[in-house]
């Protein structure tokens, strides 16, 4: 079969990445998102295609026909981010250096040089694969022409073209014609949107037919038509890709050539690319064109075996007894670990080789398998001996799936989601496949490559057994693989190590216990509360058409817009990258003291946010076994170490509003329970107090002051009974906008007052808590020296920013430096008390049980007859999670509900 020649549309991708990957540097500041984004995406396209014809086509610099026909073609779009524009000139050179043919054509778009080649090969017969991500394109596919995106992972054809856009790829032009394009300036007619043109162009068949019968159509839409008709010319010439350009190349000599190895080592050493240089220090001749070829699927020199025999699988159980750590995975029906039935099972004890034992695999004609119950008892004394040493990758959730069989897994000594997400949480996603990739090299057999995608995906149990060993196999080597790669390197820094062995593994079996246990939950007073606000929301919708004097979309920020800055004429506070008034929700803030729609709807906003997110939702997730909610906390999301929340995110639910308030009071306690609350107390500004070691600030919190007015006394130069309500307010701003970075003019808008002001405040604090600021300034320029800030506990978070050129970022880094560095360590002290408390209550066999950790705060159910046992045991627990310069205080609340606990 002819390999199709690859046309890579190199300028769509280069912003693609740009807006898409955080914004990277390298050690000298330099930026380099883009340029990996794009090379990453080039190299997976020469691992998956290897092609014998290819191009990278970009757009060159400066006007081009299209420019003459429409002075204002792209004319509103802001300049290239400076950030963006000098990644442009390395990509280029790096591309060259791979060996591929670049092409840059003066006068003319990438677009259309892609179209002419591609229109040349396929009149020729080759196959051509446009990769890019710009709907445009879609006007070129044919019989021998497709598109490939590979960040939706979606090829079309002229089918899957017509499915997507509603009309054939012929088509394309005309619909572009009609609706118009804001990025490109193509003017098409005003307030025809995808849905209409497909409509009109289904009905009437094309475009001159359209035009011919505009009388026809009725309504606003068709007087718009018919006052725009003189332009539908000009926007359908402007859709038109030219695929006419003389071009110095024909398709037949796009062929790539041997890569320069030492202009690339060069390259990728200036941009810290360190795998891709380790794959050319390798001089490995499979990875030296500068492409990604780790195979998909094991590798010859694999080992990976499928157990369906009863002596296969106790030789390897014997292996496993004998082996002093082994890697083990599952494989189960569902991701919701509530549910998910275990299918198979796989193990490596050595690099390379590995085993899957497939359970109940039930597709029709599957093989016959070793019975599941019978496997699991004879796992069982092994997988619940905390003396054998096992390694997982998330194996909180193998947790959970063995709990659901009965067995209760100890003994979990190592996590290389967690071993990544301790040495650097910032590096890279800490899921397996990515973690491959990063540190291995390797890209591993996908889920979707063996069951599908979409709607048709099978089940882990409707794989044939012959696919599913590999894929699951694999999973248990290279979790084994990157355990070897990442553990020595964590044990190189003492504190890291400590942090990983005392708080992260042990609190995998612990969040694992409260996730299981649940939250009881009042599914019929969230009912009632939906429906309350339900009410409450037509109601403000009505006040909103009052105000507005007309009936609206009031979730449609086009529609708001109009109203708010065309029709009453509202303050523009800011503007969309397209030059459009905001609708943001700090516009409204800013705007609502003033103006009563923004006011109305912002609650509305608010108020239908909680009833999609929790009063509607929360009663569907009650798990039917249980009645009880089940979050899942993750460890290796949050930069800082905090943990997060999510199915649902139980950390999100306002406490301020009494809307929120409501939805806690459907957290209940079981008969004979109580639902206790223990609440760390200001525990950021307690740790900027021990970091600062700002003496004023120590001897407020040592006599036990009211936080903020103590600030407010010192910074007013006032008396503490004195201090006003607005001056309190003032000085709990200035102590919170500081841990955040809030700059002088961000405090000003809060309290309403000018940046000068607001300065003055900051000034005065500056000068009354000296410690404070030279805390700051030596923390901004530490990291900067050293790339990264610590935790108490030593815990690093990495700031790739530090260094930028670009002063936002920078800014933006300096502030995440101030930062982390207090929430990081609020982290880790909620997680020791967590392992504190539990280990406490275990011992002393009370009647309690964790069931929620949100932020600073943890959530028991504690037996009425031992309450006040439990007070004082969580108390005295976490006060004495840490020692800092100015004690730890926690607040405790009890009732029959969380609300209450409050």
């Amino acid at each position: 079969m002819q390999k199709p020649l690859l046309l890579i549309d190199g300028s769509s991708y280069l912003f693609r990445a740009y807006h898409a990957l955080p914004p990277l540097t390298n050690s000298d500041g330099e930026p380099t998102g883009a340029l990996y984004g794009v090379l990453n995406m080039l190299r997976k396209l020469l691992a998956d295609f290897q092609p014998e014809h290819i191009a990278v086509v970009f757009d060159a610099p400066g006007k081009t026909f299209r420019s003459a026909l429409f002075e204002q073609y792209k004319a509103h779009r802001p300049p290239m981010p400076d950030d963006l524009a000098v990644q442009i000139k390395p990509l280029h050179a790096i591309v060259e250096a791979l060996g591929l043919p670049l092409l840059c054509i003066q006068g003319v778009e990438a677009d259309d040089v892609i179209g002419t080649l591609a229109q040349r090969a396929a009149s020729a017969g080759t196959p051509v694969l446009i990769v890019t991500g710009d709907k445009d394109m879609a006007q070129l596919v044919n019989d021998h022409i497709q598109l490939l995106d590979t960040m939706k992972d979606l090829r079309l054809d002229a089918t899957g073209v017509e499915h997507k856009f509603g009309v054939p790829p012929e088509r394309i032009i005309d619909l572009l014609a009609l609706m118009g394009d804001s990025s490109d300036n193509i003017p098409g007619v005003p307030g025809v949107g995808p849905k209409t043109a497909v409509k009109w162009l289904q009905q009437y068949g094309s475009l001159s037919a359209i035009i011919e019968q505009a009388d026809q159509i009725k309504g606003k839409v068709g007087e718009k038509l018919r006052a725009n008709l003189d332009q539908l010319d000009l926007s359908h010439r402007l859709a038109t890709i030219d695929c006419q350009v003389d071009l110095p190349l024909e398709p037949d000599q796009l062929q790539p050539r041997p890569p320069d190895t030492e202009a690339l080592r060069g390259f990728y050493q200036r941009y810290g690319f360190r795998t891709w240089l380790r794959q050319l220090d390798d001089n490995d001749n499979a990875k030296g064109t500068g492409s990604d070829t780790a195979a998909t699927g094991p590798a010859a020199d694999m080992d990976y075996q499928i157990i369906t025999e009863q002596s296969a699988f106790e030789h390897w159980l014997q292996r496993l007894q004998q082996a002093e750590l082994f890697a083990f995975d599952t494989e189960t029906t569902s991701l919701d670990y509530m549910q998910a039935e275990l299918v198979g099972l796989s193990f490596s004890v050595q690099a390379g080789e590995a085993a899957y034992v497939p359970l109940t695999h039930d597709y029709p004609g599957a093989p016959e398998q070793l019975d599941r119950q019978q496997v699991l008892e004879a796992l069982r004394a092994l997988l619940e001996d905390p003396t054998k040493a096992k390694l997982g990758q998330n194996l909180k959730y193998d947790w959970h799936v063995l709990h659901n069989h009965g067995v209760n897994l100890a003994g979990i000594q190592h996590d290389t989601m967690l071993q990544s997400y301790v040495l650097n949480s910032t590096a890279s996603r800490h899921d397996m496949d990515s973690l491959a990739r990063h540190y291995l090299d390797v890209r591993t057999i996908r889920f979707e490559d063996i069951a599908g995608k979409g709607s048709k995906q099978l089940h882990f149990n409707d794989i044939s057994i012959e696919q599913a060993g590999p894929y699951a196999a694999e999973d248990a080597d290279i979790t084994l693989r990157l355990h070897q790669r990442l553990w020595p390197e964590l044990q190189q820094s003492k504190p890291l190590t400590a942090l990983y062995e005392t708080l992260e593994i042990p609190l995998v079996p612990l969040l694992a216990r409260i996730e299981h246990t649940g939250v009881l939950v009042d599914a019929e007073r969230l009912r009632q509360h939906s429906s309350d606000l339900a009410k409450r929301l037509n109601a403000l919708e009505q006040e909103a058409y009052e105000i507005a004097g007309q009936r609206f979309n009031l979730g449609s920020p086009k529609q708001l817009q109009q109203i708010l800055f065309e029709q009453m004429g509202l303050p523009v506070v800011k503007k969309t990258p397209t030059g459009q008034p905001s609708t943001a929700e700090e516009v409204l803030e800013e705007l609502a003291p003033d103006y009563p729609l923004p006011r109305v709807i912002l609650e509305h906003r608010g108020l239908a946010k909680l009833k999609s997110t929790y009063t509607d939702k929360l009663p569907g997730q009650i798990n039917p076994r249980t009645g009880r909610v089940h979050t899942s906390y993750h460890q290796a999301v949050t930069s800082t170490g905090r943990l997060s929340s999510s199915d649902p995110n139980l950390q999100n639910i306002p406490i301020r509003s009494a809307e929120g308030r409501r939805i806690r009071q459907a957290f209940i306690a079981p008969s004979g329970y109580v639902i206790l609350a223990a609440d760390y107390s200001q525990i950021e500004l307690r740790i900027m107090a021990h970091l600062s070691g700002d003496q004023r600030l120590l001897a407020a919190f040592e006599r036990g002051e009211d936080i903020h007015r103590a600030t407010a006394a010192e910074v007013f130069n006032t008396p503490p009974e004195s201090v006003s309500s607005d001056q309190r307010r003032a000085a709990k701003a200035i102590n919170f906008g500081l841990i955040y970075g809030m700059s002088a003019f961000g405090l000003g808008r809060q309290l309403n007052l000018t940046r000068n002001n607001a300065q003055a405040y900051v000034d005065l604090y500056f000068e009354r808590y000296p410690g404070v600021k030279k805390y700051m300034d030596e923390t901004r320029q530490h990291a900067a020296e050293q790339g990264y800030v610590e935790t108490v506990f030593g815990r690093r978070l990495y700031l790739p920013e530090i260094k930028t050129r670009n002063a936002q970022r920078r800014q933006a880094a300096e502030r995440t430096a101030i930062n982390a560095p207090m929430q990081g360590t609020a982290a880790d002290i909620i997680k020791r008390a967590m392992l504190a408390v539990d280990q406490a209550i275990r011992e002393r066999q009370l009647d309690v049980r964790m069931i929620m950790q949100v932020h600073d705060e943890l959530v028991f159910e504690v037996a009425e007859h031992c309450l006040q046992e439990a007070r004082d045991v969580i108390r005295e627990k976490m006060t004495g999670a840490a020692e800092l310069r100015t004690p730890l205080e926690v607040e405790i609340g009890t009732g029959l509900n969380w609300d209450e606990a409050h």
